[in-house]
């Protein structure tokens, strides 16, 4: 064999390693449930993804501002999960490791094809692959873009190598449409052609020899900045749309300045030392010490003078340090997409520049030592055992929603959003008192927080008072007029006093909104039923199941409707597609056997309200007809 097919069985072998690494670390999160965060946005509760891959869903896709994103290839992977997995939470889960680890395996396979560095860039990839703060973006299934943009980039770093190896158009196109394409998955790659600039000076060294042409560098990525532009543009469009964007006043710029300047700094912490990390930050506001954002700036400065000042000899500290800088600067809160202060996630790509410039550092530092090889083993296995224990239970913490977010209520002070998650998962499990106490928590921190003050409304209201639910409703509105959830909420509550007019205009409200909204249409096709409006409601019941062919209850209401309105042949076919969605719904048994009856089948009546006795034996209505039927037939025995 030789020496360069050795070399290349190493490297492969390396990379398979990595790849095992990535699941034995991250493995049990296949066993994992989705999350009350965000994972309705981009699947359980989105009907477009929900329905796998097709035509109406990809034009969608690349359509949409849904979730405050404009990311059409995101968007494709979740449908393409569903079109496996369906809604089995594993699936999603094991394809956000299978990402994760092509990412690591690539990082590997460019950093060493870009520096020849073999055993450097193996443990990049390594401590890239186990660090704690890789937990959010692999295990959260709404962060797969983080792990779909990541393949992208280091695809793009990939092609980019093998043109500067052998410049032309061809491999230059491929570069360009791979960036492109990441794009469409998360505009964070939009600082792609800084980095790429970055690994010209250092490893590829194509700056030595520019001083007089060095624009040259520039112009060739021009047309990657110029798609950069233009995915900074439409993700601008899509936050500000879809209202993620925070509002000058809601947080002010010198807030947002020093909150930049400390998360800087934080984020180096938590490379170095990753406790207490949380899903969720609460942005400081004003309350940051002015010693902490003098400090952060002071180190900041610090550090980038010493990295300019040394870029000749430690050309890989020049370059990791603005790397790390460069990427996370879309993220760092200058424009506030939110209201955290920070996130894990958002250092998905930007660790690897500080990973690079620690682990080149080490081996340049102990370069002259006696036993240097063995020591950098010994530091690469002890800095890889740590952060696979802390990774190890930080992947556990993902383990549900109650779980994610008591943790996250151990690790951070003042977090309305913790304890408004938290109390929705209790919700979700029947724990309505420890939900509303967690909502009025939410409530103490933050007393204009509308999530939770609607939540706290839909919880007072499932323990029987209304009255209490309706008063936060209304100011939840008073709050945020434009809040669907409010308005949905308020107008299930008023539907529920029987005042139709009422919760018609808010359900109408919600539509305006969101005129997609299944449950709004349903409710609104009730409603109208309710004040007399037969020919509206059936034409709203229509609306909904376009829009969800497999919502049951819209199915009974619309066969309810036709079964008012004399149409009682297209109402049995109503209630037979409702039962064929869900055999054990009373309900619909019931209703059926009456539909049943009026057309004269009184047998088929029969067994329906024989069926709906059987689910519920306490069913007054279905024992009643029953008993109707026999004491009709004993009647007409006796007139025989």
């Amino acid at each position: 064999m030789s020496t360069e097919n050795a070399h290349r069985h190493v490297d492969l072998a390396l990379g398979g390693l990595l790849v095992l690494l990535v699941f034995a670390v991250f493995g049990r999160a296949v066993c994992f449930d989705f999350v009350n965060f965000d994972d309705d946005v981009y699947v359980t509760a989105n009907r477009n993804v929900r329905a796998g891959v097709t035509l109406q869903g990809i034009t969608w896709a690349f359509l949409t501002c849904h979730g405050a994103n404009w990311h059409p290839l995101t968007w494709l992977s979740h449908m393409l999960d569903c079109e496996w997995f369906g809604l089995n939470p594993a699936g999603h889960h094991f394809s956000g490791l299978v990402l994760h680890a092509a990412n690591v395996a690539l990082l590997f396979f460019v950093l060493k094809r870009m520096t020849r560095a073999r055993w450097p860039s193996a443990v990049v990839a390594a401590l890239f692959a186990v660090h704690p703060l890789r937990v959010e973006s692999v295990v959260w299934v709404s962060e797969r873009k983080d792990v779909l943009s990541g393949l992208f980039w280091m695809l793009t770093l990939w092609a980019y190598a093998r043109y500067v190896a052998r410049p032309a158009l061809l491999p230059y196109a491929i570069t360009l449409g791979v960036f492109a394409a990441g794009l469409l998955a998360k505009p964070m790659l939009v600082t792609l052609p800084c980095a790429l600039l970055l690994l010209d000076y250092w490893p590829l060294e194509r700056w030595r020899g520019l001083r007089r042409g060095g624009w040259r560098l520039f112009w060739e990525k021009a047309p990657m900045f110029a798609l950069a532009a233009v995915s900074c543009a439409a993700t601008i469009l899509a936050q500000n749309r879809g209202g993620a964007v925070r509002a000058i006043q809601s947080i002010p710029i010198p807030w947002r300045l020093t909150n930049a300047l400390v998360s800087f700094v934080a984020y180096v912490w938590k490379s170095l030392w990753p406790a207490h990390l949380a899903v969720f930050y609460p942005h400081p506001g004003s309350t940051l010490k002015t010693w902490e954002v003098a400090g952060a700036g002071l180190a900041i400065g610090c550090v980038t003078l010493l990295a300019v000042h040394g870029r000749r000899r430690y050309a890989y500290a020049f370059m990791g340090w603005l790397w790390y800088l460069g990427t996370l600067l879309p993220v760092i809160g200058i424009i506030q997409v939110g209201s955290q202060a920070m996130a894990d996630r958002y250092t998905y790509l930007p660790q690897i520049g500080l990973l690079i410039a620690g682990v080149w550092g080490v081996a340049a530092f102990t370069s002259k030592w006696r036993h240097r090889r063995a020591i950098r083993c010994v530091l690469a296995a002890t800095c890889l055992t740590t952060l696979i224990f802390f990774t190890w239970f930080q992947v556990g913490h993902w383990r549900s929603s109650v779980a994610l977010f008591e943790h996250a209520l151990r690790v951070t002070a003042n977090n309305p959003v913790a304890h408004n998650c938290l109390g929705a998962a209790l919700y979700n499990q029947g724990d309505i008192e420890k939900a509303v106490t967690h909502y009025r928590a939410a409530l103490r921190i933050k007393p204009d927080h509308v999530k939770a003050m609607t939540n706290l409304g839909v919880a007072l209201a499932a323990q029987g008072r209304p009255g209490e639910a309706l008063s936060l409703f209304n100011k939840a509105l008073e709050i945020d007029p434009d809040s669907a959830e409010a308005h949905y909420n308020l107008g299930i509550a008023l539907l529920g006093l029987r005042r139709d007019d009422e919760a018609a205009r808010h359900l109408r409200a919600v539509l305006a909104a969101r005129p997609d909204d299944a449950s709004a249409l349903n409710n609104l096709g009730v409603a109208l039923a309710r004040q007399g409006d037969l020919d509206g409601a059936i034409a709203r019941y229509h609306q909904a199941l376009e829009l969800d062919p497999g919502f049951t209850l819209a199915h009974i209401n619309l066969a309810n409707a036709l079964f008012n309105r004399g149409a009682i042949a297209k109402a049995i076919e109503r209630y037979t597609v409702s039962l064929r969605l869900d055999p054990n719904n009373v309900d619909a048994h019931y209703n059926l056997g009456v539909a049943l009856e009026k057309s004269g089948r009184i047998q088929d009546a029969r067994s329906h309200w024989e069926e709906a006795l059987r689910l519920d034996a306490d069913h007054v209505a279905a024992r009643a007809a029953i008993e109707g039927l026999q004491t009709a037939r004993s009647r007409n025995q006796d007139n025989n």
